[in-house]
């Protein structure tokens, strides 16, 4: 799909960063955001992360690490998740990955209707992953990286299938999360792991 920026007229002369994150659904691990300033020259095939194979996610991943002007991850804990709840959590993760940037953006493009609290200029936009290019890079960052730490996860929580569900609360999920009881990595706010830690019995 070709992007092309509605922005574009409001934008020249700005160095834009795009944010997005990655796991508000699931019961366990972190939110992980990323955020892209990309080079002057157009990289194809940006789209929404979830709209792209893992093979092709995993390629545009190394294309834009190696491209970008600068590229940075920011996570929320699932200690965060629970403390905070996951819209705030996410935000957080958000501003923690332009933080992160090596260069100053004087444009922030947000995924999504809510704008972190942050000193930068920005400007949300729902379904911005298809429509912005940055945005898009974002989206494939923080979902590679997100998906790739589920795999580790797995390795070190084995039994919950982590590793083919990325912590969604599939039928799998819930059924194993009932046989094996809630590990570390769970988010202990959402409601099917609040309702196992309360009566185990009927999870």
């Amino acid at each position: 799909m070709k992007q092309t920026s509605d922005l574009f007229e409001h934008t020249a002369g700005h160095v834009i960063a795009g944010v997005d994150e990655v796991g508000r659904g699931p019961l366990a691990g972190d939110v992980v955001a990323a955020a892209v300033v990309l080079p002057d020259y157009p990289l194809t095939g940006l789209t929404d992360s979830k709209a792209l194979s893992e093979a092709k996610r995993l390629a545009l991943s190394e294309i834009i690490r190696r491209e970008a002007r600068s590229w940075a991850l920011g996570r929320s804990t699932v200690a965060e998740i629970d403390e905070l709840n996951i819209l705030q959590a996410s935000l957080l993760a958000m501003r923690r990955a332009v933080e992160g940037l090596s260069i100053q953006p004087t444009l922030v493009l947000v995924d999504g209707n809510r704008l972190p609290r942050w000193p930068y200029e920005a400007r949300a936009i729902v379904k911005g992953d298809l429509t912005e290019p940055a945005i898009s890079a974002a989206s494939i960052l923080a979902k590679v990286a997100r998906d790739q730490e589920m795999v580790a996860l797995d390795r070190r929580y084995p039994g919950y299938g982590l590793a083919a569900h990325k912590g969604y609360p599939t039928k799998a999920h819930l059924t194993a999360l009932k046989a094996l009881g809630v590990s570390p990595i769970h988010r202990r706010s959402f409601a099917p792991v609040k309702r196992l830690l309360a009566d185990p019995e009927v999870g």
